[in-house]
């Protein structure tokens, strides 16, 4: 049997309070994706697994596209002008 990868860290217990903390601050469009991480002493692994486990399937998958690719202008200005906050949490 081959030897499995070890696993990531699990997330560290966390209230609800710093847990919507998170989820604002990865949400948001001015901090950098290093800057979440290090603010809240999460590794990316945990970060994913938070956010996986917390948001609506479908605004996990809204949010893993915007990290992975350069916001476009006329997504950043709507999401301006709407003034929208942080997508609700699932569950």
């Amino acid at each position: 049997m081959a030897d499995n990868p070890p696993m990531a860290r699990p997330v560290p217990r966390m209230t609800a309070a710093e847990i919507e903390r998170v989820i604002a601050t990865a949400w948001d469009d001015r901090p950098p994706y290093k800057a979440v991480l290090v603010g809240h002493g999460l590794t990316p692994g945990q970060m994913v697994q938070l956010l996986k486990r917390e948001l609506t399937p479908n605004a996990f998958k809204v949010w893993t596209a915007r990290t992975r690719g350069p916001l476009l202008p006329a997504h950043t200005a709507a999401h301006a002008a709407t003034g929208r906050t942080a997508p609700k949490r699932g569950r």
